[in-house]
């Protein structure tokens, strides 16, 4: 069982939400994420993979705070999306010391740029407003562990593609997590460039 194996504040926050038994997405995922291996998670919605993400990025980054920088990145499609995961995330950071932050496009840059000087384990935004901020100098790329991609159809976008490959450019060494409903000639082209040797997990 992939709960089982996971750290425990992660498992008292899942007996909190009365959660025992895994999705068969997390069942199949989890322990493949866990790896460390780049991953493209293919499954329908409702299929657990938003509480996937937040597992794993929890898991990964061992349910504490380390130094200032990033050590996960969680890109999401817009602002909407990613304030619903800020919120989702929260829930299970609440008796832990990780910090997380949510920026967006609609957000100042230096009001963002200053937020982040101040110390950020998990980063949720979108490609365009991370890849700006990278750009100003506003965040470091050299701590991140794990970048994880939610619902990443948009990254077909020639805008959001072309972000992506920017950020992407800019990390010496992490894990990419991508997920998505259906697979893409698009997105499976990312395994030229930063899913090197990556793996599927469908549903």
């Amino acid at each position: 069982m992939p709960f089982k194996k996971l750290h425990a504040d992660i498992q008292d926050s899942l007996e909190r939400f009365e959660i025992q038994t895994p999705t068969p997405f997390q069942s199949k995922s989890i322990p493949v994420i866990k790896s460390g291996a780049n991953v493209y998670c293919i499954a329908p919605k409702d299929s657990g993979k938003t509480t996937t993400i937040i597992l794993t990025t929890l898991q990964k980054l061992k349910c504490k705070e380390d130094g200032h920088s990033p050590r996960a990145v969680v890109l999401v499609e817009n602002k909407e999306r990613a304030l619903e995961l800020y919120a989702a995330f929260m829930t299970y950071t609440k008796y832990n010391s990780l910090r997380v932050y949510v920026g967006y496009e609609q957000l100042h840059i230096d009001v963002q740029k200053s937020e982040i000087f101040e110390g950020i384990d998990i980063l949720i935004t979108t490609p365009k407003s991370m890849n700006k901020l990278f750009l100003l100098n506003g965040v470091s790329t050299s701590q991140i562990k794990i970048l994880s991609i939610d619902d990443a159809e948009f990254l077909i976008q020639k805008s959001d593609y072309d972000a992506i490959m920017s950020i992407t450019q800019s990390i010496i060494k992490c894990q990419y997590v991508l997920y998505s409903e259906k697979s893409h000639p698009k997105l499976k082209r990312f395994e030229d460039y930063f899913m090197e040797h990556s793996k599927i997990v469908s549903l």
